[in-house]
């Protein structure tokens, strides 16, 4: 079993920045990568339909939504099974939910329980 969970959501002005992270633990085997996903608060749509963010293999490669290209980077650190998603320049649009996702080297996919982000005057 993998655990994850996230930290680092709150309040912030547009324009400001916020950094998230998923911290994993349990049995992590590489190949395996951390993907952020985010969804409105109180959408009811199930997890699947969760909107893709960014993605990072544990070698390194990203992957990111193109709304937020040039805005968030997501980095690994590979010790200590973390994955971070740096927002900046945060936009209105940009507030939900954010979830962390990982597959593991067997493609079972784990979810945390979400970080709220709110970007509002």
């Amino acid at each position: 079993q993998v655990q994850l969970v996230e930290s680092g959501g709150g309040l912030v002005h547009p324009g400001g920045s916020l950094r998230l992270s998923c911290a994993a633990s349990g049995s992590i085997f590489s190949p395996y990568g951390m993907a952020w996903y985010r969804q409105l608060a109180g959408d009811e749509r199930d997890f699947v339909e969760r909107d893709f963010v960014a993605h990072i293999t544990d070698s390194g490669d990203t992957n990111y939504v193109d709304s937020v290209k040039g805005r968030f980077t997501i980095s690994i650190d590979k010790a200590r099974n973390t994955a971070s998603l740096q927002m900046n320049n945060l936009k209105p649009e940009d507030s939900a939910v954010y979830y962390c996702n990982l597959q593991n080297h067997d493609d079972k996919d784990y979810w945390g329980k979400g970080t709220l982000v709110i970007v509002s005057s």
